[in-house]
């Protein structure tokens, strides 16, 4: 189950809460005041890669390695 997070708009206290996908919207009451003025805020994922580009993993070279093995672009 996903973890959504929500602030309420009555006591600005931010709040997570893990939920199934159909109740990400449904009515949550505020953990601090227990108001119901609450609202599902939008949730930031960070991600990090090597660098290497995996979408286009056909191709077997690029322009500077001519289809040999280099360290500059992973082929």
């Amino acid at each position: 189950m996903p973890i959504y997070e929500y602030v309420c708009k009555d006591c600005q206290k931010e709040f997570e809460s893990l939920r199934s996908m159909s109740q990400a919207d449904a009515h949550i009451a505020c953990v601090a005041c227990g108001g119901d003025n609450t609202r599902r805020k939008p949730s930031v994922c960070y991600s990090e890669s090597s660098g290497k580009a995996l979408a286009d993993s056909s191709s077997s070279s690029c322009g500077s390695c001519s289809g040999g093995n280099c360290s500059g672009c992973g082929h």
